[in-house]
């Protein structure tokens, strides 16, 4: 007799292993076709001592066609891409698209100490940058001993 076991629900094992993987990578997609389209604009966001800084990387669009506003403490993105290249016709036949196009609008929600009247917006080489000033009473400072 011997001392080892099988398991006969093979595929069982496949299927719970496959799941697992599954929920492992759930957050990343496999590839830019993979990326649902309300992640355009994609955004990075930092900080300074003075400011909250919000990058938007967003080539090719008309700076006057961006919409930008801050309400109750949610910056919001919106705006229209157009397509750039001609719609398929009867010789051109599209095998895939990885180009945003359409209506967009991204919600970023500030911290409780961003200033919603200290905010500057400008559109350079496809990125729009947007700064938002902190409180005064949340920069640092320094106290002196005495």
């Amino acid at each position: 007799m011997s001392d080892l076991f099988y398991s006969t629900d093979l595929l069982g094992e496949f299927d719970r292993l496959q799941r697992q993987m599954a929920s492992l990578f759930s957050g990343f997609p496999a590839s830019l076709r993979a990326m649902r389209s309300e992640t355009f604009p994609p955004v990075n966001i930092g900080s300074t001592d003075d400011s909250i800084e919000i990058v938007a990387f967003a080539p090719g669009l008309d700076p006057a066609a961006i919409d930008v506003s801050i309400d109750k403490g949610l910056l919001t993105i919106s705006g229209e891409r157009k397509p750039s290249a001609p719609e398929a016709d009867d010789e051109t036949r599209v095998y895939a698209r990885e180009r945003f196009a359409g209506a967009f609008r991204r919600v970023v929600e500030l911290p409780q100490h961003a200033d919603p009247d200290k905010v500057d917006a400008r559109y350079v080489n496809g990125c729009l940058i947007i700064r938002v000033g902190r409180s005064e009473a949340s920069k640092p400072r320094a106290i002196t001993v005495q």
